[in-house]
């Protein structure tokens, strides 16, 4: 790296908010699984707590060392449901068992308390499902995710009437901690195998046994960059630009994964580069749309402008790296982003326009807060919906809604640190119980039968 590259660096890191987002140890449990829910519980607590022992001291030596932000240190594992399968019994078991490890080993998140259920419920998948909104009452560092359907199985529309009434349910067991329970709760179309990310991060079964991705973000980087950029360029120019930008970043969170790789002494895994916004002045995927032209986000032209920033991120961050994974992209949650907030309190954004925008991010709905009258079947209808764009495009795409409980539209849902505080938007409360209590499932496209 040229001097003036590096000086450029620091400023990202100083003034711009760039930061490793996450260092997140992917551990397989598979061997873990025991008849004896007992013993199992037994085997993963031992196992998490040897295998991650050093994560939260290394991510701080990092820190130190390279004047990089690692913002959250966080473990994903085997979807649970796996091995409630074999062991039967109680699975918050397993909840109460990751929480102690959380809390042993000082990371800010675990997550895989998952079932993957897109074609079908295997044994424990059930089980683990109903259960999800007493683990994540009880719990404060588990987070879940429910993968409902894909482009080659189609949508499992009895898991998604499931989880529109457990999304409900984790917000009423928790309505005194903000509805904190259903903004742990990812449900998934199409979901990645090695997502970093929370709360849908689980760790993959075709990943290796114990392996480390880094998450990075720069919204601000980004927005910085296209504010000192000449307001002529036309659109091919300012891509050019995002990519130049995501290819730096990438590059810092591919340092980052191989030292970690290294002190830790396990195989790096993937760099996953999403714009994740923060609640911190200009952290704002919202912000970098206004800054490529638009007056505000949610206006029309909103979704063109994402799906270019989407890509150019995406194609910045493979040149930097063959290693890239994850969600890749850019990240569009209300709650977190303060353009995005804005403009829903503008009534601009609307959750009509958001799902047109999860056609071309990198994620889907997320940390979109709504009355706390809505109902299971609409909450299930909002996940149907999200699922078919994922299906249709072959995309992954998520729903992470909070029902404010006892909030009503314009009021706001405040969670405190990374997760911020969100408007309560206005959603179409027509009744969904006729489709919803079809169930069954949406078959696959017929080009995804094809290949």
């Amino acid at each position: 790296m040229q001097t003036n590259e590096i000086l450029e660096t620091i400023k990202m890191i100083d003034e711009e908010y760039l930061d490793i987002r996450t260092i997140t140890m992917g551990i397989s449990l598979l061997d873990c699984i025991d008849p004896d829910i007992k013993k199992s519980c037994e085997k993963v607590e031992n196992k998490i707590c040897t295998l991650a022992k050093d994560l939260v001291k290394v991510g701080n030596e990092i820190e130190k060392t390279y004047g990089i932000p690692v913002v959250n240190k966080r473990i994903s594992v085997t979807p649970i449901a796996m091995l409630v399968a074999a062991s039967q019994g109680d699975p918050v078991e397993y909840a109460l068992t990751l929480e102690r490890c959380a809390q042993k080993l000082g990371v800010d998140f675990i997550g895989g308390y998952s079932a993957l259920v897109q074609k079908g419920f295997a044994h424990g998948d059930k089980e683990l499902i109903e259960s999800i909104p007493r683990a994540l009452a009880c719990t404060s560092h588990v987070c879940a995710s429910v993968n409902v359907g894909s482009t080659k199985a189609g949508i499992n529309m009895d898991a998604v009437k499931m989880m529109g009434q457990v999304v409900r349910d984790c917000a009423e067991l928790t309505a005194k901690d903000n509805c904190m329970a259903a903004a742990k709760l990812v449900v998934f179309c199409n979901a990645p195998e090695d997502n970093p990310f929370m709360a849908g991060a689980f760790h993959g079964v075709g990943e290796a046994d114990c392996v480390i991705n880094v998450g990075v973000s720069g919204p601000g980087v980004v927005r910085a960059t296209l504010a000192k950029a000449d307001k002529n360029l036309p659109m091919d120019k300012l891509a050019d630009l995002i990519k130049r930008t995501a290819f730096k970043i990438t590059r810092m969170g591919q340092l980052v994964g191989s030292v970690a790789s290294e002190k830790l002494g396990v195989p790096f895994g993937i760099v996953d580069l999403s714009l994740a916004p923060t609640p911190a002045i200009g952290d704002s995927v919202a912000y970098i749309l206004e800054e490529m032209g638009l007056e505000t986000c949610g206006a029309y032209g909103t979704t063109a402008c994402l799906a270019m920033l989407n890509d150019a991120v995406k194609k910045g961050g493979v040149m930097a790296t063959s290693n890239v994974g994850g969600l890749s992209g850019a990240f569009i949650p209300v709650s977190e982003d303060a353009g995005m907030i804005e403009a829903s309190k503008s009534g601009i954004l609307t959750l009509e326009k958001l799902e047109a925008m999860t056609a071309v991010c990198s994620v889907g709905l997320d940390m979109v807060v709504v009355p706390g009258n809505t109902s299971a079947s609409v909450i299930s209808g909002v996940i149907a919906d999200e699922a078919a764009i994922g299906m249709v495009n072959s995309k992954t795409t998520a729903v992470r809604i909070i029902p404010a409980i006892g909030k009503k539209v314009g009021e706001t849902l405040d969670f405190g640190g990374l997760l911020g505080y969100g408007p309560v938007m206005n959603i179409n409360q027509t009744k969904n119980d006729v489709m919803i209590n079809r169930g069954g499932r949406i078959p696959a496209p017929l080009q995804a039968l094809k290949n």
